[in-house]
């Protein structure tokens, strides 16, 4: 009786198969040299890249729209508002703290 022994196959998340495809694009290296380091099939590196960015989408390519720009300088901008504010509650804090009592003679005699 011959059984044969299956390797299983290796199950890679999306995060790493985007890593992959930018370390390819940003090093500068052959996608052979990629796979090797990876050590992932040439194949399945060039199957990654058609999957995960099959027109170049702004998604992989890092590049955004003026909307989605918008709307983050709004939500940063809510935020210093914030951050603001918050900051000065701490000052008038520290300065109500770090005050004497009025009613503290402060070394003096009356």
């Amino acid at each position: 009786m011959n059984e044969e022994t299956t390797i299983p196959r290796k199950r890679y998340d999306e995060a790493f198969k985007r890593s992959a495809i930018q370390h390819w694009r940003d090093s500068g290296k052959s996608v052979a040299q990629v796979a090797r380091e990876l050590g992932v099939n040439l194949s399945t590196l060039h199957q990654w890249k058609k999957s995960c960015d099959p027109e170049g989408s702004a998604a992989t390519t890092g590049v955004r729209t003026v909307a989605e720009l918008e709307a983050e300088n709004r939500q940063l901008r809510r935020e210093v508002v914030r951050l603001v504010q918050q900051r000065d509650i701490l000052k008038k804090t520290l300065g109500i703290l770090s005050a004497p009592p009025e009613s503290a003679l402060n070394g003096s005699e009356p």
